[in-house]
């Protein structure tokens, strides 16, 4: 059986699907999105997702929050960076404003695939993403273990920025839609309710 592992670059992810403007498509379940791209004798044994919290803006802090548990819930691994908040200022009007940088994320994502190839914990490595600043690690796992497959999938809209990952296809928004997230669920012991689709993602 050909063990898959999936890295998932969530912003990436997120971003292409908001500039489709169909919100649904945002409450999407990553395990059955790449249970989807499985090949017949092949496994899924991890998907990673990878993102951060955006906590100075609320509303979408909590819609994160609640795809997060929802992820989990689906049993997607999620691993969280940060944001960086930058003051910047107008060399030309003086004015001043807050930036903010997402950190850590694309080096998570690098060393994860370049480290579970070491330890032969995949055979087939999934990337979603068409960021190229991941081709070095990309191409450090293609030269040490030339048996390991190497396969990635763009968000939609997105193959032509990502030509230096070499990807195999551009994910579409009507497989997207076929693989959502339950609307909520609930905890069987305690009746407690352990997500929630946010409301404007119908």
């Amino acid at each position: 059986m050909t063990r898959i592992i999936a890295y998932v670059d969530g912003f990436n992810l997120y971003h292409a699907i908001h500039d489709l403007k169909r919100p649904a498509l945002k409450w999407l379940d990553l395990q059955a999105l790449i249970t989807s791209l499985a090949r017949e004798g092949e496994s899924v044994t991890e998907v990673n997702y990878f993102s951060a919290y955006a906590t100075w803006r609320p509303d979408a802090y909590q819609r994160h929050i609640e795809y997060v548990k929802a992820l989990e819930y689906v049993g997607v691994n999620c691993v969280l960076g940060h944001f960086k908040s930058k003051r910047k200022s107008c060399r030309s009007c003086g004015d001043q404003w807050v930036q903010h940088e997402e950190k850590e994320t694309d080096v998570h994502i690098a060393a994860r695939i370049v480290v579970d190839a070491c330890e032969n914990r995949y055979d087939r490595a999934v990337l979603i993403t068409a960021d190229s600043d991941l081709v070095p690690a990309l191409d450090i796992v293609k030269s040490r273990y030339p048996l390991k497959q190497v396969f990635v999938a763009t968000p939609p809209k997105r193959f032509g920025h990502a030509r230096g990952l070499k990807p195999s296809m551009e994910l579409t928004p009507g497989r997207l839609a076929k693989c959502p997230l339950p609307v909520t669920a609930i905890d069987p012991l305690t009746g407690r309710v352990l997500f929630a689709r946010p409301e404007s993602y119908v």
